[in-house]
């Protein structure tokens, strides 16, 4: 029923133009459109992330990740631009000096940081 249709994300914010500078200054995403609601943000591969405006809402979980070709190199590259990677270490999940944990089983290296809403993100790679 949905199999073919795009999927976007939706992540509030309590402040659009503290979103806008994170999200496009910080992470480098193109505005596609704005308003005084929400923005549309390009995440590439033909993916949107939309940010809108609420109250106060907190997510302990990932609500997005990007998936990149070379996981070291783009966490090296956005600490540079000032991003923190969570450091984590439960059972399940341990990650290392940079913030980077690795599922063996899954085949996949990821890497966590914060909004400035604290909603979770992710970069991620498929090894």
């Amino acid at each position: 029923m949905l199999g073919n249709a795009p999927l976007s994300t939706v992540i509030p914010t309590t402040d659009l133009k503290r979103a806008r500078e994170f999200y496009e200054g910080k992470l480098g995403l193109k505005v596609v459109k704005a308003s005084d609601y929400g923005i549309m943000f390009e995440a590439g591969a033909g993916t949107n992330l939309y940010v809108y405006k609420r109250g106060p809402a907190k997510s302990e979980h990932t609500l997005a990740s990007f998936e990149v070709a070379d996981l070291e190199a783009k966490v090296d590259d956005m600490s540079k631009n000032g991003i923190v990677f969570e450091k984590y270490d439960f059972p399940g999940l341990k990650t290392n000096e940079k913030g980077i944990a690795t599922f063996e089983e899954d085949g996949e290296k990821a890497a966590w940081f914060k909004d400035p809403d604290g909603n979770i993100l992710a970069v991620s790679q498929n090894i």
